[in-house]
């Protein structure tokens, strides 16, 4: 199993005139989940996006397995996926074909993948319905089932269960498990605990100011 990394150091960002984030820093490695929490406008979301490199902070650094992703951001995206809260999803195009393509610009995709993912987050029985006509929780499963067949090893989530029926937040819980035994990396912004053993879970919370 590779051994994998993101350390942060001395994180600060500033939105405007608001210090958003303040000297944050925190290491997560192979097999490991770290649930970001804070109220609404804490910076939980604004957090994700500098750590994918979305974002640039005006101090502090950001290292994925010893290197500075601003060394070579293309290499990091490559094994980086990234959900934010409103799915990256085309309203006219079915769930199927955004499958092909949102995740068909980065990897080859086979079309026995796509329908085993679907099946699995249980969205296979719309796969062929426009996004547009789809409940906000409908669309939060096809973009988990782009998310398994991005096949990163770096998870980032912005309330990944958001929309989510009580088996789905689970079933949530049951991906990010797994990731995590089969080595990979997960951050999460959170509202709610996620369904994972405790045990797996490293916490970094988050102050409005």
């Amino acid at each position: 199993m590779t051994e994998r990394c993101l350390q942060v150091e001395n994180l600060h960002l500033w939105r405007g005139d608001r210090h958003v984030l303040r000297g944050v820093r925190f290491a997560v490695s192979t097999g490991e989940c770290l649930q970001i929490t804070g109220s609404n406008g804490a910076g939980k979301t604004s957090l994700l996006r500098t750590l994918s490199g979305l974002m640039y902070p005006e101090e502090g650094t950001i290292s994925w397995c010893g290197n500075d992703i601003r060394q070579d951001l293309q290499a990091f995206h490559a094994e980086l996926a990234y959900v934010g809260h409103e799915p990256p999803l085309k309203a006219d195009l079915t769930a199927r074909e955004n499958l092909l393509y949102w995740v068909g610009v980065r990897k080859k995709l086979d079309g026995a993948d796509i329908d085993r993912e679907l099946r699995r987050l249980g969205a296979d029985q719309w796969q062929n319905r426009p996004i547009r006509t789809l409940s906000a929780g409908q669309k939060r499963r096809v973009a988990l089932a782009g998310l398994l067949l991005m096949q990163a090893p770096l998870w980032m989530l912005d309330e990944p269960t958001t929309n989510l029926d009580t088996q789905g937040q689970r079933l949530v819980g049951t991906l990010i498990e797994e990731h995590l035994a089969q080595g990979g990396l997960v951050v999460a912004a959170i509202h709610h605990e996620l369904s994972v053993p405790a045990t797996l879970i490293r916490r970094l919370e988050l102050t409005a100011k």
